[in-house]
C-alpha cells in the first residue's frame, strides 16, 4: 500500500488527534455527550485523513473530499454543542471543523501537474 504526497490528508489526521483528545485537554470529559461527540467526530477525521491518505484517487473524488464532509458534520455538531454546556470542546471543534475545511481546500487550488507528481 502506497500513501499519498498530499500534506492535506496528515494535517487532517493531526485534527482529528486534537479533536479527540479536547475533552481531556479543556478537562471536561464529564460532559457526557460533548465528550463523547468529539470522540467520534476525531475518529471520523482521523479515519477519513487515514483513508485519503491510502487512496491514490484524484483530488476531486468523493474519497479524498470526506473529511471535508466530516468537518462540515464536525461544525454543524459544534454549534449545537456550544450551547451544551462544553464551550472548550464546541470551540475547538469549530475552529478544527474550519481549519480542515480551508485545508481541504487547498486541494482544489493546486494545479493539475502538481497533483500527478505527487
Amino acid at each position: 500500500m502506497t500513501f499519498s504526497k498530499r500534506w492535506q490528508d496528515y494535517l487532517t489526521v493531526v485534527f482529528g488527534v486534537l479533536l479527540f483528545i479536547s475533552p481531556f485537554a479543556f478537562d471536561e470529559t464529564s460532559h457526557r455527550v460533548s465528550s463523547i461527540a468529539a470522540y467520534v467526530l476525531g475518529v471520523l477525521l482521523i479515519v477519513g485523513g487515514i483513508v485519503a491518505a491510502a487512496t491514490p484517487a484524484p483530488r476531486r473524488s468523493l474519497i479524498v473530499n470526506a473529511p471535508g464532509l466530516v468537518a462540515v458534520i464536525t461544525f454543524i455538531a459544534a454549534v449545537v454543542l456550544l450551547f451544551g454546556g462544553a464551550p472548550a470542546i464546541a470551540w475547538s471543534a469549530g475552529v478544527l471543523a474550519i481549519l480542515t475545511v480551508a485545508v481541504g481546500y487547498t486541494l482544489r487550488l493546486g494545479s493539475s501537474s502538481a497533483t500527478k507528481a505527487a
